[in-house]
């Protein structure tokens, strides 16, 4: 029998697979034996598998914006590679840049339709292909900016804080998640939420030092995340080690939000 905390040899989708956080857990997926896909735009996924030589995953393109598409997506994927034993859906959308004055309504909107529709198709649908099997385990992705505002003191000019729209539609994750959990705990699927804190990609690092620097001094270990920290949380929520976990945000942010 596999450990409880094996992931050897389960099937695992991951949205957003090729992005900075996401190609470290489709990584460790791949190390750890999970038949993976990895699901991004057009040849993000496919340069991932290619440039780090992953045997085990298969790598997808698919626009998950296109939520007219997500159920047949869901249905055919299922159908070519297996009833997924797990999900972890990272992908999601922002008018960064913009600040809340210069925000239109339709912006607003946008980032809603691009990244909170989807999350609520894509989770339906998966849910109701596990279903008949009675197990399964989604992991949504929100943000520390779904549970508390950003400090504008900290977003020197030129940079903008982190916009209205984004942390909206990441709390709004959070209520889907609990939403889910609990519609669909009685069929044995778990849903919860990895709530990330600051995780700069390197170019933001590099670019902005100052900037990373207030990130820093605003977590309560004095610095901001590397993608290869969000792995063991995320791989934790779809393992049997967090079999009676379902409708749970798991932070890991530092202690951002502790104080």
């Amino acid at each position: 029998m596999a450990p409880w905390h094996s992931l050897e040899g389960k099937r695992v989708w991951v949205t957003g697979g090729a992005g900075y956080l996401g190609s470290a857990i489709v990584r460790e997926l791949d190390r750890a034996g999970a038949r993976t896909l990895c699901i991004d735009l057009p040849g993000k996924a496919e340069a991932l598998v290619n440039q780090h030589g992953l045997k085990n995953t298969v790598p997808v393109s698919c626009d998950l914006t296109q939520v007219a598409q997500l159920p047949g997506f869901v249905t055919q994927s299922a159908a070519a590679h297996g009833v997924p034993d797990g999900v972890v859906h990272l992908a999601f959308a922002s008018s960064a840049g913009r600040t809340l004055e210069q925000l239109t309504a339709a912006e607003f909107q946008h980032t809603f339709a691009a990244a909170l529709t989807p999350a609520f198709v894509l989770g339906r649908a998966v849910a109701e292909c596990m279903k008949p099997r009675g197990s399964g385990s989604v992991v949504f992705f929100a943000s520390m900016y779904g549970v508390v505002a950003p400090d504008p003191a900290i977003y020197a000019p030129p940079l903008t804080p982190n916009p209205i729209d984004y942390g909206a539609s990441k709390a709004a994750v959070l209520q889907l998640a609990r939403y889910f959990a609990v519609h669909y705990g009685s069929s044995g699927i778990r849903f919860n939420c990895v709530t990330p804190g600051p995780f700069p990609n390197p170019g933001v690092q590099q670019a902005n030092p100052k900037f990373i620097g207030e990130l820093e001094r605003k977590t309560a270990l004095r610095r901001v995340g590397q993608n290869h920290e969000i792995v063991g949380p995320a791989l934790f929520l779809l393992t049997d080690s967090a079999s009676f976990v379902t409708g749970h945000s798991l932070a890991v942010d530092g202690g951002w939000t502790a104080w």
